[in-house]
């Protein structure tokens, strides 16, 4: 029987080891964790989570557990495009890629949990098995970071066997942002793959300075450079900047996606199934980057982003986030030569260890 019979939803608050700044968020000290885990009536279980940078994880925890529990209790476990197209539209008027999207996103990864343990297959085997690695790159949140803190961290990454590294940017002056790059490019050496990440707090205008300041580094991207409610402004950097451009955490719809693919140029799309919708939609987002002849890329959640990445014959690049959620697990990522390898059990491969978690377990 694949009947929903239980439905535990958890709460943790991770301090990080320090505090970790960009362009337009407030300081990270904390990163919230929700789990979502469901049991099934022949004793299997499945183990979900989406994750914040600090807030919101109550109201994520109070839907899951006032409106999309009920809903899944006694339905089919197996059934997962059923369930995520249910909750999409049973939340869709108060939702529509807020909130629900990271509590959908929870439950549909545990559901694929159970899928894959009931297969008997790892992930990145039950969504294609294309690969078995994936390209990865060290994401600092460092903006706050001196040069030589900053050059300090890219040592680090370097040594932990990573050969591409992406920096902030969104200082003051177009001159500090280029000079940290210009750092950051003469320590890695001309080979590495650098990128960079606005967080999206410059106008297209300012975006184009920065982007004409830094060209000569040769980022292979640059991140997030506008809002992500401006397609216009993205559209405009896209053409002009002569620097690809890459966006998705903040595209929490599949639909958001195609509608930001089409009509702002994005090159690299980079869902994160911790607030997309979950496996489920991030699979539909590679499909729209595969048909438009783009690789797909993540945005943090590196531990269960590996496998979906090894799986896909479009993968891209995988972010190592700085939220260390996978120092909380049984298998932490291993990166060897600038590549990320899968776990090869089955099941996502994301096991926690409740152990280290519990002293920061709010709900």
């Amino acid at each position: 029987m694949q009947k929903i019979t239980q439905v535990e939803n958890r709460l943790y608050l991770v301090p990080l080891a320090q505090p970790l700044g960009d362009a337009s968020h407030d300081k990270h000290t904390h990163f919230e964790l929700v789990m979502c885990i469901v049991t099934t009536g022949d004793g299997l279980t499945g183990y979900g989570y989406t994750y914040t940078g600090g807030i919101g994880g109550t109201a994520i925890v109070e839907l899951l557990n006032k409106e999309i529990t009920p809903a899944l209790l006694g339905q089919d476990a197996a059934c997962i495009e059923a369930i995520w197209s249910n909750l999409r539209r049973k939340l869709h008027y108060v939702g529509r890629g807020g909130i629900d999207a990271f509590a959908i996103s929870a439950v549909d990864i545990a559901l694929w949990d159970i899928r894959c343990k009931r297969a008997g297959l790892p992930l990145w085997k039950m969504v294609g098995g294309a690969n078995g690695r994936a390209r990865a790159y060290a994401g600092g949140i460092d903006l706050d970071f001196s040069q030589e803190e900053l050059l300090d961290n890219i040592r680090g990454y370097l040594r932990q066997g990573h050969t591409a590294v992406k920096i902030k940017l969104g200082k003051d002056t177009v001159a500090e942002d280029a000079a940290r790059v210009a750092a950051v490019r003469e320590l890695i050496g001309p080979d590495r793959t650098l990128m960079v990440d606005a967080n999206y707090k410059w106008t297209a205008e300012n975006a184009l300075r920065v982007c004409r300041a830094i060209a000569p580094y040769r980022p292979l991207w640059i991140e997030e450079p506008v809002d992500p409610d401006d397609p216009s402004g993205y559209s405009r950097v896209a053409q002009h900047a002569g620097i690809a451009v890459a966006g998705g955490e903040n595209f929490h719809s599949v639909y958001e996606f195609e509608n930001m693919m089409d009509s702002a140029c994005i090159d690299y799309p980079q869902p994160d199934a911790s607030n997309v919708g979950g496996i489920t939609a991030w699979l539909k987002v590679a499909a729209l980057a595969y048909a438009r002849h783009q690789p797909v890329s993540t945005h943090g959640m590196q531990e269960l982003h590996v496998s979906l990445l090894s799986g896909v014959c479009n993968s891209g690049w995988l972010e190592v986030h700085s939220f260390p959620i996978d120092q909380y697990t049984t298998h932490p990522l291993q990166v060897r030569d600038g590549y990320a390898y899968p776990p090869e059990e089955s099941g996502t491969g994301v096991c926690f260890r409740f152990d280290l978690l519990e002293p920061y377990r709010l709900r």
